[in-house]
């Protein structure tokens, strides 16, 4: 058997894409333990600036692997509550380059959890979304606490509560996913938007997604005094000057991510 979990550095794109096609890339121990190798590398590695997130064969990832509970015990859970379970990219790793998920099939649980922490959500129209938990007995934490933040309280709630799925368009609609294609342009139209972000100052947008995420839970001013530190911080980079260098000289810039 291959790789759980394959990851592709094409330029300054990266793909990770769950490989248990067989099980419906649902998450076991290996997978979990190559899944965050992924995300580590993705959000270390120098020259990779974007990541496009993916499911091989029918399914985005069906949620645990209910055979093989050691993807949400043992080593990756936390105890009672000096030690949370923030162990991976699903569960809130700080990673403030973008994200995209581009979801090819079923995504349950665990799979829904992860998209809910991605910047765009690129959908086929083979797409299907739902947090099961709650007809197996046991809560959806993460999902519990992301999803409500992303969509509709009422929407959030159907989802979480009835353990349902919905189809790609009622995702369109509440605002869970992004965009609906036809499955054989899936990839095509998260590559292509991938490019058009990367097109942009890498690090400008860093700062910008981590002002997006960390000032939510601040005040006004506080956001704001936080925003100006950080704008004098990228202001003295590499790429912000090269940036004013391009304008001027009525060029593209070549970003450097330093």
């Amino acid at each position: 058997m291959g790789p759980a979990v394959l990851y592709e550095l094409d330029g300054h794109v990266a793909t990770i894409t769950y490989n248990r096609p067989e099980s419906l890339n649902a998450v076991n121990g290996e997978l979990r333990r190559q899944l965050n190798a992924a995300f580590s590398r993705f959000r270390d590695e120098e020259d990779a600036w974007v990541a496009i997130v993916t499911g091989a064969g029918r399914a985005f990832c069906a949620g645990a692997d209910l055979k093989d509970g050691s993807g949400s015990t043992g080593e990756f859970a936390g105890t009672f509550w000096e030690k949370p379970t923030l162990n991976s990219f699903e569960s809130g790793w700080e990673i403030f380059k973008p994200v995209i998920a581009a979801v090819n099939g079923p995504c349950l649980g665990y799979g829904l959890t992860l998209v809910t922490w991605c910047d765009f959500v690129i959908a086929s129209e083979r797409a299907e979304f739902g947090f099961p938990e709650a007809k197996l007995g046991v809560p959806a934490i993460v999902g519990a606490i992301r999803l409500p933040r992303r969509i509709g309280w009422s929407d959030a709630m159907e989802l979480l509560l009835t353990g349902e799925r919905i189809d790609a368009r009622r995702a369109a609609d509440i605002g869970l996913a992004w965009r609906v294609v036809p499955h054989e342009s899936l990839m095509l139209e998260a590559r292509g938007l991938a490019e058009r972000l990367v097109a942009a100052a890498p690090l400008a947008q860093r700062v910008m997604k981590e002002m997006a995420v960390r000032t939510q839970a601040m005040p006004m001013l506080e956001a704001i005094r936080f925003g100006e530190t950080m704008r004098k911080v990228v202001g003295a980079t590499h790429d912000a000057a090269e940036g004013m260098r391009a304008a001027a000289e009525r060029r593209p810039p070549n970003w450097a991510g330093r």
